[in-house]
């Protein structure tokens, strides 16, 4: 009897006691289906401000739901699943900001899977995000708000967080940066479908190809298109030529085994628009089995997601507008460090445009980027206040190419690989490395032209047209009267960057009178100091080189220029003078000289040192010669009965610059017919001529008109002609015996016989002494004048300072330079 009624009590307090779970169950259900969480809001407010740091409202209904699970089978789908949602949330700022929040949402909802919370795991398949709107500021001071103090963790959280999507209808993002003097907004929504990054690349090349277009002309736009497409034969050839070179080295089976690693890495070079990439890809695919399988698993694991959001955004940056659109992968994808986040982006900045497609590595700490790159504009200086790189003035240009970014601890690299563009007529091709590093970046590269219009290279000096300069963003204008350039340079940005390129222009397209074949030139800049070492033109048959160093990093500029003609071809230096076309010689010469200022005219007008030029061993047209001494009868004859050559016994020009005016101290010509002397000034300060033409004639000449020449006026309004006053008195003279005797007329009009030669081996010896020039803002002091019997000089520059003066710096000359000059 005992252990029964034992029994029976343990049976009904087990009865009592599963009769209150479930009751316990069912009033919690009850509870949880009927209680009005927005009681709870409280309490979740404070705990999440505590938590971010920040004021946290949930301002309108906490809801909490059951639903069965979408997806899953068998009991796992009886397992009711919480649904969360909250309406009409606010995250504060602080009180430094100029906004009241950082974010808004009018509305989150997730459901959370039951079971795995019993693993510590948190799964949420996908958060629900409705008008999400974040607003992001920043001082000069750094201050931020998108830094939230939270509390330090007392160590590893036994609980993890598995979001599997996140969806959201359109969103804002509004972005005020001090520092980068952005001030910007962004709208976000998602994709009606995904965009596989292939079509993207297709919609981006066509967009770019058509802005190509209004940028530099329908031509020019066709021209770029061919040019791209020649590189991406070209580069697609070699990367087949590597790819069979590759496989020819591998058995057959490493050659099957590898095509699925071939295939796989050229798709992922293909999707972020380098063909090169493809290239090395396939180049790859004549490993070993065992490689090709490791390429193949990375191949795959480097799959290109498609894109997911589209975004617009419209403000300013540094004070320019910016307004374009693009597309981005989906939030998840930013997950996975390994896999390529897909990018894509078509802005206009002021008259910058820029289109982009391609991947980033590892978003979220920026490792690398990858992306086809389109650019137009009016001129590539303008990129200076968005980019920081300093380039030149240019005509307007488009460039397309492929941007390679490793983002580093050390300093950021970025490479602008193979990319091919038009500058104004000019096609430009070539490779530029940035590097990010201290104390200035730099800027690495070499580039070539194969086609160069020699006006394209006008707006580098400033030296286009005033409506070039307005289309251009320049607001200088050029004056009318004055033919060197007044456009200062903009020394301010010399110091934001160091730079080593080099440029080639294989032909330069121009007038029939410009003598110019090609170009080459080293520039480096090292902090605020620009050099040209050289600048190099093919002339005439020869060249023409230049060292050229600017001090831009004191004001004003200071300039150290030495140039070196050599081997410059008579006939070709004058192309369209018919008299000059059967004349032999060359001409060889150099000069140094130093300035101060700002701009090509300001350094013109302040420049000191010397310039030297001669030539030897020549032949010139005799009727040239006859008419420079206005010889009458001898022109005509020489018209009628044929057009000999005159030996040129020599020639040489010994000029001196002291502050902006060269004066001739040696300026003559030595023929078998004739000795001209040329004498006088040209002024760079004011842009005048000042020169006279002294002919003397060998021989004995009838019908004579002989009297100086005379070379007058401005540089972009020179004046040549005969002295009237001594062409006068010559008539005059005439005049006057023809009333004594009709034959004594004659008399003024016959030219004895000048017989002295120049002393030519004197001469040339002296001229062939290098030139030399005091130091930037140092007044050239004055030389004695050549004492050389018979030679024609100009008395006026004298002095009695040596060549090794005080503080005076000769030219530099190499050894080659020096003999090649002394055996000219």
């Amino acid at each position: 009897m005992a252990v029964s009624s034992i029994g029976r009590r343990i049976g009904k307090v087990i009865a009592w006691l599963l009769a209150t779970i479930v009751l316990l169950i069912i009033a919690l259900i009850i509870f949880i289906l009927t209680f009005d969480w927005n009681r709870a809001r409280p309490y979740v407010n404070d705990k999440v401000t505590q938590a971010i740091g920040r004021p946290f409202a949930i301002n309108g209904d906490l809801k909490v739901g059951w639903r069965h699970p979408v997806g899953e089978s068998g009991w796992r789908g009886w397992v009711l699943w919480p649904r969360f949602s909250a309406a009409n949330i606010t995250v504060g700022n602080p009180d430094w900001t100029k906004q009241p929040n950082f974010a808004t949402l009018d509305e989150i909802d997730f459901q959370v899977k039951v079971l795995p919370l019993l693993a510590h795991d948190i799964v949420i398949p996908a958060i629900n995000l409705v008008n999400p709107s974040v607003d992001l500021e920043r001082l000069l001071d750094g201050r931020n708000n998108w830094t939230f103090k939270l509390p330090a963790s007392t160590g590893p959280s036994e609980w993890k967080l598995d979001l599997h999507d996140i969806a959201f209808a359109k969103g804002n993002i509004a972005l005020s940066d001090q520092q980068k003097k952005v001030d910007a907004q962004m709208v976000i929504d998602t994709l009606g479908q995904p965009i596989p990054i292939g079509e993207a690349i297709k919609q981006q090349e066509a967009a770019s190809r058509s802005a190509s277009a209004q940028a530099i002309g329908k031509t020019g736009a066709s021209r770029l298109t061919a040019q791209a497409n020649a590189q991406a034969a070209s580069e697609a050839a070699a990367a087949s030529a590597a790819a069979a070179s590759a496989a020819s080295g591998a058995s057959a089976t490493d050659i099957d085994a590898s095509g699925a690693s071939a295939a796989t890495g050229a798709s992922g070079a293909l999707t972020a628009g380098g063909s090169r990439v493809a290239s090395e890809s396939a180049a790859a695919s004549g490993a070993s089995e065992t490689k090709a399988q490791q390429n193949a698993a990375a191949g795959a694991k480097r799959e290109v997601p498609p894109y997911a959001i589209g975004w617009t955004i419209k403000g300013t940056y540094n004070k320019t507008p910016v307004a374009g659109s693009g597309k981005v992968g989906g939030v998840l994808a930013l997950q996975d460090a390994n896999r390529p986040f897909p990018v894509q982006a078509d802005v206009k900045a002021g008259d910058l445009h820029v289109g982009l497609v391609g991947t980033i590595t590892d978003p979220a700490h920026l490792a690398a980027v990858d992306l086809r790159l389109w650019l137009q504009g009016n001129s590539m200086a303008r990129l200076y206040s968005l980019t920081g790189v300093t380039l030149p003035d240019t005509p307007p240009y488009a460039t397309e190419g492929r941007l390679i970014g490793q983002f580093r601890s050390s300093g950021n690299v970025f490479k602008y690989e193979n990319f091919t563009g038009r500058v104004g007529g000019s096609d430009l091709n070539g490779s530029l490395t940035y590097t990010a590093r201290e104390p200035r970046p730099l800027l690495q590269g070499e580039l070539v032209s194969h086609l160069l219009q020699f006006s394209d290279l006008a707006p580098v000096i400033g030296a286009d047209s005033n409506a070039s300069k307005a289309k251009r963003g320049d607001a200088k204008a050029q004056p009318s009267g004055r033919a060197l350039p007044v456009e200062e340079f903009r020394t301010d940005r010399w110091k934001a960057i160091d730079a080593d390129v080099r440029f080639t222009g294989r032909r330069i397209v121009k007038t029939t009178d410009l003598p110019i074949t090609d170009l080459y030139t080293h520039v480096v800049m090292t902090d605020g100091v620009l050099s040209l070492e050289p600048l190099k033109f093919g002339v005439a048959g020869g060249s023409l080189a230049s060292d050229i160093h600017l001090d831009g990093s004191a004001v004003p500029l200071k300039g150290r220029f030495s140039t070196s003609a050599r081997h410059l071809k008579l006939k070709q230096l004058f192309p369209n003078f018919k008299t000059m076309q059967n004349a032999l010689g060359e001409i060889n010469g150099d000069a140094a000289l130093t300035a101060t200022g700002n701009s090509p005219a300001a350094l013109a007008a302040t420049s000191n040192g010397e310039l030297k030029a001669l030539v030897t061993e020549g032949t010139v047209s005799r009727l040239l010669m006859e008419a420079a001494g206005l010889n009458v009868a001898n022109v005509v004859y020489e018209k009628l009965f044929g057009n000999r050559d005159v030996k040129i016994n020599c020639a040489a020009a010994d000029f001196v610059a002291t502050n902006g005016v060269l004066e001739s101290r040696i300026f003559a010509l030595d023929t078998d017919d004739a000795v001209i002397n040329i004498d006088g000034t040209v002024n760079l300060r004011d842009e005048t001529l000042d020169l006279g033409v002294h002919p003397h004639t060998k021989g004995f000449r009838v019908f004579s008109l002989r009297s100086p020449l005379y070379a007058k006026g401005t540089f972009k309004d020179p004046h040549v002609g005969v002295n009237a006053a001594a062409l006068a008195l010559r008539g005059g003279a005439a005049i006057g015996l023809g009333l004594i005797n009709p034959f004594a007329a004659l008399i003024p009009l016959l030219a004895p016989s000048n017989n002295k030669p120049l002393p030519c081996a004197q001469l040339l010896s002296q001229v062939r002494q290098a030139p030399t020039a005091p130091p930037p803002g140092v007044k050239q002091k004055p030389k004695a004048p050549l004492s050389l019997e018979g030679a024609p000089v100009n008395k006026s520059v004298g002095g009695a300072s040596s060549p090794a003066a005080v503080n005076r710096k000769p030219a530099v000359m190499s050894p080659a330079s020096a003999a090649e000059y002394k055996g000219s």
